[in-house]
């Protein structure tokens, strides 16, 4: 692989990572908000006057209340940059230099930590020139595009760099434009001030190209502060902003929109008639009317609009005159919610339609109309259908019944999260979307998860066949494992364990008929025990004859040192040479062949021949040549173009893979051969041959050694069975793990080998190792130790290393035994009942509704959003759950998200009955054994 593909591969990585929702244009955002020609000039205009301003840096903040238009103006805004070119001469490169619309709706697009790799993506795209430069960074910091990597490692490499690279190109030329809207639609407000002062920081770099940041938000006060903070506001352009002595406002809400909202009502009443012929238009008055109503909130107009039109059971010209009916009197920033109310009014059931749309906003991910039904259950759930229809004005319901529903505005959110909000009758009585969610999670588990005890049995019985074993230790299996090239299946590894601690016994040679086995035949180790008697006895069986039979190649032999050949008779054995060895054996002839003289005899072009034949070659093979050789080495000789080249001859090959020959290797000089021309013997069998002794190991530990494995060649050794042998040796890991390392994960071959056996085997243990470190950060509540969910969580925690590792892989993964008779053991009995009950559980986790899987990973957020205090049923229902079912929902949970996103959830359930929402945390209960339920005075009280 070229250095041009390696780097090709970051880039398609990149493009995985970059957020293509956040894109201002993105499909994801469909309708687009956009300003309808003809509105919004005052303030387009106004906008533009300051992305055009050549002369400094800005950040151009545009805020205002929910529903004014912000994203319509950002959309629109970035449009118009995207059809500039930064000068008249460029065919691709446009003014616009990257947009991030964030949305709370989409996980990827309510956080800060994509902005950078979404932005530099996109400003990469619009100036290939620094393409290269943005996957080299990558390369050299794989972290970054990690989303929890700090924001201003991110913004240097991402941003600064990148921009710094274009600034002698865009001297002179037309001013960059960044879009960033919806800054309030991040949750994490500590994240935004973050990202808000960063920006600022970039903005105030000397060696960019002219650059502004247009940034739309609501006018919250966390990101009011962060503006007016004395580092960021010197660089502010806010708007609303006064424009002239005369007392001009340019604003989202000024006296001009009143007209805009005109002009959109107008377009939107002629696109109304073209599809109803019959439908009379509204006259000069209605549309003044309506404009008013709207109180300048382009979001009212929008969805007044939609509530006339999209209803094809209602008649058109009824709803315009329930729209005209609205008061006119009402309180600034409240017109969207009276809005909504009239809305809601024209359902069949208010209460009922407030309640699903609250809930809508409320899921924590959406779902489709018939998911949301089976979750709420036959009662709540049974008309949602029917009811969202009637709400597709503030509803998004897609054609295909399959895709998620979703609210079309944030401002609805506002409107459902406090019912004071809303003046429908009865709304007030209604309970909150939370509580209702984590009632209908709770209930609906408990109806489609059977109360079992299999999970904390299974591991109990695993547990029952080892008392005298230690707890588990990864790092030893990672050293005992490193050698595995079969996909990790629980039976084998186990028994390959076994075997690999001494338990040698005839049912568990078994395993050596396996891959895994085969390979351990060819180690040392493997080699030996086939020497001893019981490897001899082994070889006569059929598993040992097939492996025999496989062999029919004999070993390549080392060549001795005494194997060389006769050549070069003339200068050969004659007897002043013979003496010349000798006496170059002694401690004058020693010192000597160092002097100058000695290194200008060795070379001299009549002497040069002696250590090319025999007699000489073989004095360069003994303690003293040896000697010579590394101590001239040392000093000056295989620093010389003539002794590199000595190098290359067979002798200087043999001489590379001896003791003083790899002690070179590791010099300065030897390294830096290395990268130059000793790449080519890193090519050849010699090279390749050292990688894997000890000083190979060591050098390529090293900066030139990782440095090499990213060139051509190193690409190419690690395709080979040495270079796959190598990256699951102790040190392959480490590598794996560095930014090099990681970098080469991404590229074709190195997806290629993660999915692999042998990488399996490599990933399975570092996913082991970061669960057991999950484990010991979570701390179980001393009194919930008794419930058996945390006991399960005990159990494998304490379970020794040679059944955690096959255990957690028979959870996490569905297999089928690779050993066709494996061992008649108690301990492989006890593996295999636990694999029995772990596809049983696997299969029924996948055949779990979308309903229920919501249900098992939401409930315990939604009991964290639920207002204080629940009533007394909720309370029951929760300690039934909690008491029976808990353990249940952890074997389900387990098999389909793994142990660490349970301790997650169970996190946030401790925390709610710690709370004092529950007033008994341990219930005795029919279905549980008593084995598993602590004695009554150990119950235990919350208030």
């Amino acid at each position: 692989m070229s250095d041009d593909q390696f780097l090709e591969g970051i880039w398609k990585e990149l493009c995985q990572v970059a957020v293509k929702g956040a894109q201002y244009n993105s499909p994801e955002r469909l309708p687009h908000p956009k300003c309808l020609k003809g509105t919004r000039v005052d303030l387009l205009k106004y906008i533009h006057t300051l992305l055009d301003d050549p002369e400094k840096n800005q950040l151009i903040w545009l805020h205002g209340t929910a529903g004014v238009g912000k994203s319509a103006v950002a959309f629109t805004v970035a449009d118009t940059m995207r059809g500039l070119k930064v000068t008249e001469k460029t065919k691709v490169e446009k003014r616009l230099a990257g947009t991030f619309f964030f949305s709370r709706k989409h996980t990827k697009r309510c956080m800060v930590g994509y902005f950078f790799a979404t932005l530099v993506y996109q400003l990469a795209t619009n100036f290939p020139s620094i393409r290269k430069d943005v996957s080299r960074a990558i390369r050299n910091n794989h972290a970054l595009l990690d989303p929890n990597t700090p924001l201003c490692d991110q913004m240097e490499a991402l941003f600064l760099q990148p921009l710094r690279k274009l600034q002698p190109g865009l001297r002179g030329c037309q001013p960059l434009t960044f879009v960033v809207d919806a800054l309030d639609e991040c949750t994490s407000e500590p994240e935004l001030t973050d990202l808000i002062l960063s920006l600022a920081q970039a903005l105030r770099e000397p060696d960019l190209p002219v650059t502004h940041i247009l940034l739309t938000s609501r006018s919250e006060s966390h990101i009011s502060e962060a503006f007016q903070n004395e580092e960021v506001r010197p660089l502010v352009c806010e708007i609303p902003v006064r424009t002239s002595g005369e007392g001009g406002i340019i604003s989202l809400d000024g006296a001009d929109v009143d007209k805009d909202i005109s002009t959109f009502l107008q377009h939107s009443f002629r696109q109304l008639g073209s599809r109803y012929p019959n439908f009379p238009q509204p006259s000069t008055d209605d549309l003044a009317k309506l404009a008013s109503r709207a109180g300048r909130r382009f979001i009212v107009a929008s969805t007044m609009m939609k509530f006339i039109i999209d209803d094809e059971d209602k008649d058109p010209s009824d709803r315009l005159q329930l729209m005209l009916k609205l008061t006119s009197e009402l309180l600034p920033g409240t017109e969207v919610f009276k809005l909504y109310d009239c809305i809601l009014s024209t359902c069949a059931n208010p209460k009922r339609a407030y309640t699903h749309l609250s809930i809508v906003a409320a899921l924590a991910d959406p779902l489709p109309i018939s998911q949301i039904s089976l979750l709420l259950g036959s009662g709540l759930g049974r008309d949602v259908q029917k009811t969202l229809m009637q709400l597709r004005s503030v509803v998004d319901i897609p054609v295909n019944s399959i895709l998620p529903v979703n609210i079309h505005h944030s401002s609805i959110r506002d409107y459902v999260s406090d019912p004071s909000n809303c003046n429908v009758l009865q709304i007030h009585e209604i309970s909150s979307p939370h509580s209702l969610l984590a009632d209908s999670s709770l209930r609906f588990m408990m109806k489609e998860i059977p109360t079992s005890t299999a999970l904390l049995d299974a591991l109990s019985e695993l547990k029952m066949q080892t008392h005298a074993m230690s707890p588990g230790d990864p790092h030893r299996l990672k050293k005992e494992l490193a050698f595995f090239v079969g996909e990790p299946e629980p039976v084998s590894i186990l028994t390959g364990i076994l075997w690999l601690r001494g338990d040698r016994r005839s049912d568990v040679q078994v395993w050596l008929e396996t891959v895994d086995g085969d390979v351990w035949l060819d180690t040392p180790n493997g080699k030996s025990w086939l020497n001893t008697g019981e490897g001899q006895t082994w070889l006569q069986t059929e598993g040992g004859l097939a492996w025999i039979k496989e062999r029919q190649i004999p070993e390549l032999q080392p060549v001795s040192d005494s194997s060389d050949e006769s050549d070069s008779s003339e200068v050969g054995d004659r007897p002043q040479m013979k003496y010349m060895s000798e006496w170059l054996q002694t401690q004058e002839g020693k010192g000597w062949l160092l002097t100058q003289g000695g290194l200008a005899w060795v070379w001299d072009p009549d002497m040069k021949a002696w250590v090319q034949v025999q007699v000489g070659r073989s004095w360069l093979r003994t303690e003293g040549g040896q000697s010579w050789l590394w101590r001239v080495g040392e000093d000056s000789w295989l620093r010389t173009r003539r002794g590199q080249d000595r190098l290359w001859t067979r002798e200087g090959q043999r001489w590379l893979q001896t003791k003083g020959g790899e002690s070179w290797l590791q010099t300065e000089v030897g390294e830096s051969w290395l990268q130059t021309g000793g790449q080519l013997w890193l090519q050849n069998m010699g090279g390749q041959g050292w990688l894997w002794t000890e000083g190979g190991k060591s050098w390529l530990r090293t900066e030139g050694g990782s440095n090499w494995l990213q060139t051509q060649a190193g690409q190419n050794w690690l395709q080979t069975q040495a270079g796959q042998n190598w990256l699951k040796s102790p040190d392959g890991p480490d590598w794996l793990k560095s930014p090099n390392g990681q970098a080469w994960l991404q590229t074709s071959h190195g997806q290629t080998w993660k999915s692999t056996p042998a990488a399996s085997v490599w990933l399975a243990l570092d996913e082991l190792s970061n669960t057991l470190e999950a484990i010991s950060e979570f701390v179980i509540i001393p009194e919930f130790c008794p419930l058996p969910t945390f006991q399960s969580i005990q159990q494998f925690k304490t379970l020794p290393d040679l059944l955690m590792f096959p255990a957690f892989l028979a959870l996490n993964r569905q297999h089928h035994s690779t050993i066709n008779r494996p061992p008649n053991r108690k301990i492989i009995h006890a593996m295999n009942t636990f694999m029995t009950f772990t596809h049983k559980a696997q299969h029924n986790s996948r055949l779990s509704s979308d309903a229920l899987k919501y249900a098992c990973q939401n409930w315990a957020t939604h009991l964290s959003h639920a207002p204080d205090p629940l009533d007394d049923r909720f309370d029951h229902i929760f300690q039934t759950f909690w008491n029976r079912h808990l353990l249940s929902w952890l074997e389900r949970q387990w098999c389909l998200k793994g142990l660490r996103s349970c301790l997650v959830v169970l996190s946030e359930g401790q925390k709610y009955v710690k709370s004092g929402h529950c007033s008994r945390v341990i219930a005795l209960e029919p279905d549980i054994p008593a084995s598993y339920i602590p004695q009554k005075d150990s119950y235990t009280y919350l208030f």
